[in-house]
């Protein structure tokens, strides 16, 4: 099975050792998505809701590359430092789900790089 590295400049560089995506046979990995302006790799200004569309925005930017969109997402998984976030957050993603909103899971975590309020990872189905 070929493995090929997807990147974008339209979503914010790596801030480590991994890859924005991996495209692994019908299968495209995406890391997670912190809330980080293109170009700058600063935090977007603003709360949770301009924090939770940036990362959905650079996500959506990474499954462009590819040449899918959400319609091709199959699992998510957000992280939310407060899960108080968590309707806001929810009605943001709705409005970028597909068709058929993907599976998920949504977690607290102490803590996010950059200090960032929300994290998105994905899976997408290519074939």
């Amino acid at each position: 099975m070929a493995v090929t590295k997807i990147e974008t400049d339209r979503a914010p560089v790596a801030i480590g050792p991994y890859s924005q995506a991996i495209k692994a046979g019908d299968f495209l990995y995406c890391s997670g998505q912190v809330p980080l302006v293109p170009g700058t790799g600063e935090l977007v200004l603003g709360g949770i809701e301009e924090q939770a569309t940036q990362s959905l925005v650079n996500l959506q930017q990474v499954l462009g590359v590819a040449g899918i969109d959400f319609n091709s997402v199959v699992k998510t998984t957000i992280y939310l430092t407060d899960l108080d976030d968590f309707s806001v957050v929810n009605e943001i993603y709705a409005s970028f789900c597909g068709e058929v909103a993907p599976a998920r899971a949504t977690v607290q975590v102490a803590a996010l790089p950059k200090g960032a309020l929300v994290e998105i990872d994905a899976v997408a189905y290519l074939g």
